[in-house]
């Protein structure tokens, strides 16, 4: 128990009215929520293109999407953020398949790029002609935006194949398009999203977007408007009965309960890197407890670090396999086998892989955050199941409880402040204590001048692509409605962004003496391009299939202690693996990696390192703009392998943003996302200062931080796109 502990009531939502015409329940259903039916009635709704569905979580949006698909209506891609996310949505849509029966007994297809890789190898065809089996044989196709993305931008065509191979038909053949969790989705995506919507849009005959989101962003909704789009925003009623009487009562009207009564703990903890793991450590008798005074219980720990997940895991193992007690890991470093097992222990530690909507039936979560929509998502993991079923029985959680690991400075404007607005052991409702964490919880930046001046980027390959001559005839006034609609939605000229796209590939020319636009590709990717991304082969995974993993350079330097490794080894090993096992394994994200590595172990404490500059950096953060950079090295004088990894980076061109700022200055002032991609660096006159003063921002990261980086420079910045 906390000193700063709170109940949270219990959530009920409003059930429809009635059920619509023609809706075909299972017997055992007497109702659906009121946002099901008026999600279904706006997917049917020809006035409608764009429907946002805010209903909070657990309240059934993922069936409000696929209503109009179980009624055997419509055909569905689902986008998702994560491929984990995915495959629990395929669970979802397979059981209301088997719960609704519709008539027409809808195939489910789920493709992730690994997936795809797989099936093209397997039947031996190109990627193209692998997407167009795979959602030809579809239903519901459920993937990831990436992939949806790149298949818009002609990334899986050979040249001289028509721009529109792809999405030509597959945007005919697909009614509705669902995109989940949108709220995790970053500026760069969000344009992405835009930008192929409009292409949908000036391409294809009417057709419809659904987003689900408890928290869209307004200048999406406007921007979209602005486009012409018809949107339509769903929202729902809730109640929170203060006693069990009123809950009954909501009960016996058809309110459905959606999430359960729950006891907040507030730990205070200072902002040290290892708190919240030291945290658990040292009270780990608190999960043995929940465990032993509530039997069948079901648990959680979502931390920000892999390392420190992993470190826990062994530890906790050691403490509750002899009571029993199973211990799963679910973070971006874990096997897949490793991961499906995890749903099912009875206590799983993971990272962000977790928090994103994965459907979880537990009764009790530990969590540490970074912010106030981080500290939301991931206690909205918990309550959302009164129970689980363990061979063919049900087993019923007796009570719910959530620690929030937070910073001191929180709990003091919770609880100690002159008017706190929480009081230890009060009683709130859901709603309220979002409001109060939002209003006194660090906020992240949410990087809103990006679309303007970095959104059409994208537009202009996409329309650059309906210039192509095997379809330029066919698509000439949807080229002229989609570069109107993109210089609206982003307020700028098209001619004026390509002008500069062209400066940016002939910069690169000079520096490099090589062909290609490393800016341009970063401002036209979904993600980003990771130049910095290297392979792991995994000698800590049990199962041999599942060592072979991807992970970005600064999390290896500070993290985990790994043996250099070549390409040829790397990739003869997985392939006679493979062969061993009778096992494919996905290989292509592995062609462009920086390095190859062991990895042995995870350090116990995180090792200091910084990128360093051979030349001055004063005129290139003076400078105020995304530049590309090569000859950067990193500095760990402790690191046996890092001349190995120096001669291969210091060759890259990083699409870069340099300010003469600490890191820690940066991201306090800037109120910068937990995974921003910014890192200390030196040039030749700072090297062995014992704090570097300049900071780096790359890829993305660059773009993002080019938005905002005028409020270092007093006024102005370099405006190029307007």
């Amino acid at each position: 128990m906390s000193d700063y502990q709170i109940r949270l009531k219990p959530i009920y939502s409003c059930p429809a009215e009635k059920v619509p015409e023609g809706i075909s329940l299972p017997k055992s259903w007497s109702s659906l929520s009121g946002h099901q039916v008026e999600t279904l009635a706006a997917i049917r709704n020809p006035e409608i293109d764009v429907i946002f569905n805010t209903a909070m979580t657990g309240d059934g949006k993922s069936l409000a999407a696929y209503l109009d698909v179980m009624q055997g209506n419509s055909y569905a891609i689902g986008l998702y953020p994560t491929n984990e996310l995915a495959r629990d949505q395929e669970l979802q849509i397979r059981g209301y398949i088997d719960t609704f029966k519709p008539t027409n007994d809808p195939r489910v297809v789920r493709l992730s790029g690994a997936e795809l890789e797989q099936y093209a190898e397997n039947e031996g065809l190109r990627k193209s002609a692998a997407i167009a089996s795979r959602s030809g044989q579809a239903e519901v196709l459920l993937t990831n935006p990436d992939i949806f993305h790149y298949l818009h931008r002609g990334a899986y065509l050979f040249k001289g194949d028509s721009p529109d191979r792809l999405w030509g038909k597959i945007d005919k053949d697909f009614d509705l398009f669902i995109f989940d969790e949108f709220h995790v989705f970053s500026p760069p995506q969000v344009a992405s999203i835009i930008n192929t919507l409009l292409l949908i849009r000036c391409t294809n005959r009417r057709k419809k977007f659904l987003f689900l989101s408890a928290t869209p962003e307004p200048p999406l909704i406007e921007r979209l408007k602005t486009a012409g789009f018809r949107v339509k925003l769903i929202e729902n009623t809730y109640k929170f009965p203060d006693t069990i009487e009123q809950s009954q009562q909501l009960e016996q009207q058809n309110w459905r309960q959606v999430s359960r009564s729950i006891t907040l703990n507030f730990i205070p903890l200072d902002p040290s890197f290892r708190a919240s793991e030291a945290w658990i450590g040292d009270n780990w008798a608190l999960i043995v407890a929940q465990f032993q005074q509530y039997p069948g219980s079901k648990g959680a720990i979502i931390l920000n670090s892999i390392a420190a997940v992993k470190r826990l895991v062994t530890f906790l193992r050691e403490q509750l396999q002899p009571l029993g007690l199973t211990v799963g890991e679910n973070t971006g470093l874990s096997g897949s086998g490793e991961k499906a097992r995890s749903l099912g222990a009875d206590l799983v530690i993971g990272t962000s892989t977790i928090d994103v909507g994965v459907d979880f039936k537990i009764n009790f979560i530990i969590f540490e955050s970074s912010d106030a929509g981080n500290f939301i998502q991931r206690l909205g993991r918990l309550g959302r199941h009164h129970g689980y079923e363990q061979n063919g029985k049900l087993v019923r959680f007796k009570a719910f409880t959530a620690y929030a690991l937070v910073p001191n400075f929180l709990v003091e404007r919770l609880f100690t402040a002159e008017m706190p607005p929480l009081s230890r052991d009060g009683n709130y409702n859901r709603s309220f204590l979002h409001q109060i964490i939002v209003e006194n919880y660090r906020q992240i930046n949410h990087f809103r001048g990006y679309y303007s001046r970095w959104g059409a980027v994208q537009s202009c390959f996409l329309a650059y692509q309906l210039r192509d001559r095997t379809i330029q005839s066919q698509y000439a006034q949807s080229r002229e409605n989609f570069c109107q609609l993109s210089e609206a939605v982003f307020n700028t000229k098209l001619s004026r962004v390509a002008g500069r796209i062209r400066e940016w590939a002939q910069d690169w020319q000079q520096l490099s003496r090589k062909k290609g636009n490393p800016i341009a590709e970063d401002a036209a990717s979904f993600r980003g391009v990771s130049v910095l991304q290297c392979g792991l082969y995994d000698i800590t995974e049990e199962n041999p299939v599942d060592r072979f993993k991807t992970y970005d350079l600064p999390g290896i330097l500070g993290n985990l202690e790994i043996e250099w490794w070549t390409k040829t080894g790397f990739i003869r090993t997985l392939q006679q693996i493979a062969t061993d096992t009778g096992q494919p394994i996905a290989k292509g994200r592995f062609e462009y990696c920086l390095g190859f590595m062991k990895l042995h172990t995870y350090r116990e404490e995180r090792l200091n390192w910084k990128f360093t500059y051979p030349g001055d950096l004063q005129p290139i953060a003076e400078a105020f703009k995304v530049q590309v950079l090569t000859g950067i090295q990193v500095w760990q004088p402790d690191n046996l392998w890092v001349g190995a990894i120096n001669q291969r980076l210091q060759k890259q061109g990083l699409v870069s943003y340099v300010l003469r700022y600490s890191v820690v200055e940066v991201r306090r002032r800037l109120r910068l996302p937990m995974h921003f991609q910014i890192y200390p660096i030196s040039d030749q006159y700072s090297v062995h200062e014992a704090t570097a003063p300049y900071a780096i921002a790359l890829g993305q990261s660059a773009l993002l931080l080019d938005t905002l980086a005028y409020r270092f420079q007093g006024e102005g910045g370099e405006v190029w796109i307007a």
